[in-house]
């Protein structure tokens, strides 16, 4: 197979069944995010239904956008179910403690839902993380409530939607076995492990927790409509995989290319093809 990472930024997206859109920069991509929600909410709130999204702390930005729109505008989330995709566990196997400054319990709470007016704000019970010690509740949870509208996604540097991490080298899976992995525990990649220690802490690989709980790839492809986003520099490479290579288990996220309903928004930089040069 031709390199696909090669393709260049012109031809992004030609031949995929993920359409592609490109934007200028990160804060038009976090606009576009935060709008795609709200307009989500609002046309549900006219057919009188609940929105049920699954939602990534990665990208990040849209949030406390989404947040000023809804005060502004009083628009109101009340209605509003979040299936968040994952959270870092502790060594003991418990989610981290809300106030450590990795976690993404805390982060959504800081950066969404504390700026949301009282009246406007979700209700605490419909902020849903999977749980370690439960992972079969969310599941059924999103059953009983008649399935996901949209799964909104970043990309891992290996191509991972939430924490499912590829098979490690030399274990193989079939694609379709690989589908249907459940919300669950596991251990974190080397790949995932660094590249979250360059974002998030200079480096310091040993500050990343080495075990998650994620929704599965299950639950996020049973979703109505796939959103995927990418605005880090990293992701020039992986994005073509997603878009432009083989359905594999070994990029996790390819399969969502076997979606009936997927997108994938990036900014210029990203649509770029990686670069190949020493500096």
């Amino acid at each position: 197979m031709d390199d696909v990472t090669t393709i260049p930024a012109e031809k992004l997206g030609e031949g995929s069944p993920i359409s592609v859109e490109v934007l200028p920069t990160d804060e038009d991509l976090y606009h576009d995010m935060a709008r795609t929600m709200l307009n989500k909410v609002r046309e549900n709130e006219e057919r009188g239904r609940p929105t049920v999204f699954i939602l990534p702390v990665g990208p990040v930005g849209q949030y406390a956008r989404m947040a000023r729109i809804c005060n502004l505008e009083r628009i109101s989330l009340r209605n509003l179910v979040c299936f968040n995709m994952d959270e870092y566990l502790t060594e003991d196997g418990d989610w981290l403690p809300i106030d450590h400054p990795l976690s993404f319990r805390g982060h959504m709470k800081r950066s969404f839902l504390d700026l949301l007016d009282d009246d406007l704000a979700p209700p605490e019970e419909n902020i849903i993380f999977p749980d370690p010690h439960d992972p079969k509740k969310v599941p059924m949870m999103m059953e009983d409530l008649g399935g996901v509208d949209i799964c909104y996604a970043g990309i891992g540097i290996n191509g991972h939607i939430a924490f499912n991490e590829p098979p490690e080298p030399g274990e193989e899976m079939a694609v379709d076995d690989f589908a249907q992995l459940p919300t669950r525990v596991l251990e974190l990649s080397r790949e995932t492990r660094t590249i979250n220690s360059v974002m998030v802490a200079d480096g310091n690989i040993p500050l990343i927790p080495k075990t998650a709980v994620t929704l599965g790839m299950k639950e996020c492809l049973s979703a109505r409509e796939i959103r995927l986003y990418a605005n880090r520099p990293w992701q020039r490479a992986v994005i073509r995989r997603v878009l432009h290579g083989e359905v594999t288990a070994k990029v996790p996220c390819s399969l969502v290319q076997r979606h009936p309903n997927a997108s994938l928004t990036v900014t210029e930089f990203v649509a770029q093809p990686p670069r190949r040069r020493l500096a």
